[in-house]
């Protein structure tokens, strides 16, 4: 360890805290939490570090460490839980769920609506849920609507309106199903009664419903109006019908959020279910990519609290197979032996199973499909080997401007980003493909022979005969012509080049092989577009640093490889700028700002 670093370590407290590792190019590359700044932190660069391979190479990427004090662990897990979210670490685990979930809506408007949606803006109404999927939100919608006259119309009701019969009754009164307010047929008073007994449906407090109609029922028969009676059994019907579907456990048991996980040695698996009156009102599933064999308490501590975050939840308890390493005090988290509670945590377990078997079954598939594709492509070839490592490159250049180049790598079947490389080109000016081509083939197979490592079992071009011509020179001149399998695809036909054939080979449009070449054509074409626009983004604000005064290109980039962009540069403050370009630069930029925001 660095002498800076051992004493950056030796300077840390005793005391709960976040801790964040950055690499040489000041990248934050890892945030945790802790009871102890001091010892955690300390723990890393014992022999006992070393034991977990991907622990060894976070620590040997460390440049410096930053810390920040908390005034308890669970303040430490709520910072370490933003700077995630904010910076995205890449030695971070980090729950990411792709689904937008369902809410319902009580509108802030004139007789108000209920309806679903999948964005949440709390100015717009109140909100209820989310919902795990729009079967079960419309649902519990389609009850409300049963029970209750809510309006479905999207008129705006306002008194003025209202008096100067602008509207007609629709279907939806002549079926029933709505009282007529936009005629004046039903008042607010009223109808508000109705929302605020809708709103107990939506919180998922079905008793409260039920004893409502239970009251009315008995009243209305003891004072033998049997219609009104029969109108009450009828809801009272459909609520018990309702219940009897979504009921799993006792109905006492209420107010209870379930986390389960489940763990291999590479991801863990979560389910997270909200209970309201024994029914799970809401479930979730997370997959989770260990970065650095993090145990499950810390695992489930971080998903635990986004969860609750996400979805807003109060609940006083939480049933678990695992104790979170760290908790809030707002909550208790049992792990149930017996029992109805036992039963909610197995029933969450089954779900975590399901999840992480059908997450198995689907790689086991992918790694069957990929394997299918490279020998599919080893016979529409004709190559002696099977081209388990793929690489192909391609070229980006915007009229003749900041020309460069990308390689990506797929080893049996997919994609190995570790293996992708970006290029710029450094001896072809302007926008000459061929030339450029050359330049990029041959630097990436000089590395690989000067590194001694291994070379791929196939190289495809981007590019018709001219590409290919220009990639198989820099082979010559390396002495690797022959040694390595090399084609060209030509974009317009799909059609297949091979050194020194004038016909190209055209393969069939359904073969697995085309379709496998096709996809790291593209993948290299995303790769290469994507970094030539982030090219041309930086030069122009580093044009944009350099119209102040005493800014030049050089002081430009270091403030873009330490703040990324325009926006940060002018959020960052004296202290920021001066560790950067030093105090005179930084007067300089915080006067620019100023006269530009003037």
């Amino acid at each position: 360890m660095a002498d800076a670093l051992k004493a950056r370590v030796a300077s840390l407290p005793d005391a709960p805290g976040i801790y964040r590792f950055y690499n040489k190019e000041n990248i934050l590359i890892y945030v945790g939490k802790a009871k102890s700044l001091k010892k955690r932190v300390s723990s890393y660069f014992t022999k006992q570090a070393t034991y977990h391979r991907k622990t060894e190479k976070l620590v040997s990427e460390i440049h410096h460490i930053e810390s920040t004090l908390a005034n308890t662990e669970f303040d430490a897990l709520l910072m370490e839980n933003n700077f995630i979210k904010q910076n995205q670490p890449k030695y971070n685990i980090l729950l990411k769920d792709d689904k937008t979930f369902p809410y319902l809506c009580i509108l802030k408007e004139p007789f108000p609506r209920i309806i679903y949606t999948r964005k949440y803006l709390p100015n717009q109404g109140e909100y209820f849920g989310p919902y795990s999927s729009v079967v079960s939100m419309k649902s519990v919608l389609e009850l409300a609507r049963k029970l209750y006259s809510i309006r479905t119309c999207n008129l705006l009701l306002s008194p003025s309106n209202i008096s100067k019969s602008k509207f007609k009754v629709c279907l939806e009164y002549h079926l029933g199903n709505c009282k007529g307010p936009c005629e004046g047929k039903q008042d607010e008073a009223s109808y508000l009664e109705e929302i605020a007994q809708a709103r107990n449906i939506l919180k998922g407090n079905l008793s409260i419903v039920e004893k409502y109609f239970q009251d009315n029922m008995r009243k209305h028969a003891e004072s033998l109006e049997y219609e009104r009676a029969a109108h009450f059994k009828h809801k009272l019907e459909l609520l018990e019908k309702f219940q009897a579907k979504s009921t799993v456990v006792n109905r006492r048991l209420t107010d209870i959020d379930v986390i389960t996980i489940l763990s291999t040695g590479e991801d863990a698996f979560i389910n997270f279910m909200q209970v309201k009156e024994g029914a799970v009102i809401y479930s979730r599933n997370l997959e989770v990519k260990k970065k650095l064999d993090e145990p499950d308490e810390d695992i489930l501590a971080l998903a635990l609290h986004q969860i609750r975050a996400d979805i807003r939840s109060l609940n006083p308890v939480v049933f678990s197979n695992v104790q979170p390493s760290v908790t809030d005090t707002a909550f208790e988290t049992i792990i149930p032996q017996i029992g109805d509670k036992k039963q909610l945590v197995d029933l969450s377990l089954k779900n975590t199973m399901h999840l992480k078997i059908k997450k198995e079954l689907a790689r086991e598939e992918n790694k069957s499909r990929n394997i299918q594709a490279i020998e599919a492509l080893q016979k529409d070839l004709q190559l002696k080997e099977l081209p388990k490592a793929i690489e192909c490159f391609d070229n980006s250049n915007l009229q003749g401007t900041n020309p460069v180049a990308s390689m990506v790598r797929f080893v049996d079947g997919k994609p190995d980003k570790k293996g992708y490389r970006h290029f710029n080109i450094k001896t072809v000016v302007g926008a000459d493909d061929f030339a450029s081509m050359k330049e990029i083939v041959g630097r990436r197979y000089q590395r690989l022979m000067e590194e001694g490592s291994a070379f791929p079992d196939l190289i495809i071009v981007d590019g018709g005969k001219g590409q290919l011509k220009s990639a198989v020179d820099a082979l010559n001149h390396l002495g690797l012509y022959g040694k390595i399998p090399i084609i060209g695809i030509a974009k317009k036909l799909e059609e297949i080049y091979y050194p020194e054939d004038p016909v190209p080979l055209h393969v069939h449009k359904k073969s697995m092989g085309l379709l496998l070449i096709q996809q790291i054509r593209d993948e290299a074409h995303r790769f290469a577009i994507t970094f030539h626009r982030h090219k041309r983004s930086k030069q122009t604000i580093a044009t944009q640093l350099e119209d102040i005064p005493g800014i030049g290109r050089k002081v430009a980039n270091d403030l873009l490889a330490k703040f990324k962009s325009l926006k940060k540069v002018l959020e960052a403050t004296e202290e920021d700028l001066i560790t950067v370009v030093g105090p005179a630069k930084a007067r300089h930029i915080l006067a620019w700002k100023q006269k530009r925001e003037s």
